[in-house]
């Protein structure tokens, strides 16, 4: 009789031995460190919460810049992009009362004497009332005009588009980069026309300042004769130039720029469309971008006498 451990292969029983403490180490390491650090983020979360609110988001790129972990400039279009995202178009539009209109029924003469006074590429085109916009003009298609006078300037128009006050900035810039549109007219619950936005309007709150029609570079001074005799003057031109230029005593002693005396003389910043009477002189707001005056429209200011003799 054959031993049974001869007539029969032994077959082995499934392991299931532990591993061994060296083994229990090496078993998963990429997942055990990925268990340990995700436990240590919780706790540096838990001890130092990141911030909850919009003031706090913003404080905390401020603190970033501080310790030198992002550039000033970095740390601006990141606040900007965080505001814009609250914002709407009723925001940051140009109200109508500011708007540079052009009306369909003017003549000839006195729409070339506004577009060159105000040196803007684009215009809405009004009838009747200035809320009532039914177009836009491109500057250069009103030399259309002076070449055949047999043209309507309708035919010159381009179609508007209009906006909502509610409309958030986000949207509306993805509205921009889609039809491919600079401008557009904001419009009240009522259906009239409330103000105006450009696309720049919107970049400038992520960027800050645009460069644009009005910034040549090449030119040293800052002081320009307009085609109507006035002066176009920058906000940053220096007091003395003014001075020079106009033959006026403006105070040199505590303020360097024009846009800095103006601000103090109205108490506030001021707005496109007004104006102030200083030392002689009427400076006309043209341009005002990122809470500063960019250009002023400077001519003699009329004498008060004679005003009130008239």
């Amino acid at each position: 009789m054959r031993h049974p451990n001869h007539d029969t292969p032994a077959v082995s029983e499934p392991s299931h031995s532990r591993p061994s403490k060296g083994d229990k180490h090496h078993a998963h390491p990429h997942k055990r460190e990925r268990d340990q650090r995700s436990l240590f983020v919780r706790l540096v979360e838990f001890l130092s919460p990141g911030p909850d609110s919009t003031a706090e988001l913003i404080e905390t790129l401020a603190d970033a810049e501080h310790r030198e972990l992002i550039e000033p400039e970095s740390r601006v279009m990141l606040e900007g992009v965080i505001r814009m995202a609250s914002m709407t178009a009723g925001d940051v539009m140009v109200a109508v009362k500011r708007m540079d209109l052009l009306d369909i029924d003017a003549p000839y003469d006195e729409l070339l004497r506004q577009v060159i006074g105000t040196g803007h590429s684009r215009f809405p085109v009004f009838v009747g009332s200035r809320d009532n916009i039914i177009g836009m003009l491109m500057a250069k298609d009103l030399l259309k005009l002076q070449r055949a006078p047999e043209l309507s300037l309708r035919t010159l128009l381009r179609a508007p588009v209009f906006v909502p006050e509610s409309k958030g900035l986000n949207e509306l810039l993805r509205e921009f980069r889609s039809n491919r549109s600079h401008m557009a007219i904001v419009i009240d619950e009522f259906g009239k026309a409330a103000g105006l936005i450009t696309i720049e309007d919107v970049l400038e709150e992520i960027v800050g300042e645009i460069e644009d029609e009005f910034d040549e570079e090449d030119l040293q001074s800052s002081i320009f004769t307009l085609a109507d005799g006035s002066q176009r003057v920058a906000g940053d031109a220096s007091i003395v130039s003014v001075n020079e230029t106009f033959e006026t005593n403006l105070p040199e002693e505590d303020f360097d720029t024009i846009g800095g005396l103006v601000a103090h003389e109205l108490g506030r910043v001021p707005r496109r469309g007004e104006h102030v009477d200083i030392g002689g002189l009427r400076f006309a707001v043209m341009l005002a971008r990122g809470g500063a005056v960019r250009w002023f429209k400077v001519t003699r200011a009329p004498d008060v006498t004679e005003t009130a003799e008239q």
